[in-house]
């Protein structure tokens, strides 16, 4: 393809991922992909991090990773920087899907510690996904800092993230359920289930934890 066919097809599909119906810009990035060009990763990457809609930012990602995974990995990773955190959220989505090692030493603890829930969340699933097995405790740590944040999606996401850490994580979730804090507590105890019973559903979980809470402020009974 010569250099100004190449411009014509950039431009196109990003005219393209910009229609108005949501519709045609998945039909954009579906094409996209089955017809992968690197020159369009830049486009691809830049319109995820404004896309509006989650099924077009997910089939952005799909596209990302049938182009040159070493490119894609080059020009996502400055996005972990971005002010936007739709970018930094993205970001961390696709390289997930790519799952290139060149990703870990980028998960920062700004991006664990993220104020921004979707872009922390998603670092966390990344980070223990990637982490070697040299800096799984170290990891187990700083995710351990956001025992009892946020509500039940968050904190679910939280435990399945430490979850994925095995035995690394478990002096961590040791220590946090026996916290004063009664938050930090209970999602302790959440966590260990997740642990202990992976098919088991986070609500369960989170009622089992509940029960474990209530038999310990319970006051004891005394034999006579």
């Amino acid at each position: 393809m010569n250099q100004d066919n190449a411009t014509t097809q950039v431009t196109r599909l990003s005219n393209a991922l910009r229609a108005g119906d949501a519709s045609a810009r998945l039909q954009a990035a579906l094409t996209a992909g089955i017809h992968a060009d690197d020159a369009s990763l830049p486009i691809l990457i830049s319109r995820c991090a404004v896309e509006p809609d989650f099924y077009v930012r997910d089939m952005l990602t799909w596209a990302i990773t049938r182009h040159d995974r070493s490119q894609a990995v080059d020009l996502l990773l400055p996005e972990l920087g971005s002010v936007t955190p739709q970018a930094r959220s993205q970001a961390l989505h696709s390289l997930s899907k790519i799952r290139d090692p060149r990703a870990w030493p980028a998960i920062t603890v700004a991006l664990l510690r993220d104020p921004d829930e979707d872009v922390a969340k998603t670092a966390w699933r990344v980070a223990a996904g990637l982490a070697p097995e040299r800096e799984r405790a170290d990891l187990a740590r700083e995710l351990g800092r956001n025992f009892g944040r946020g509500d039940g999606e968050l904190r679910q996401s939280l435990s399945r993230a430490i979850a994925m850490l095995g035995p690394a994580a478990e002096p961590v979730v040791e220590e946090a359920s026996e916290s004063e804090d009664p938050d930090v507590r209970a999602h302790a105890l959440a966590t260990a289930h997740v642990m202990a019973n992976p098919d088991d559903s986070f609500e369960a979980a989170v009622e089992e934890a509940r029960r474990v809470v209530a038999l310990r402020a319970a006051p004891a009974i005394e034999d006579h």
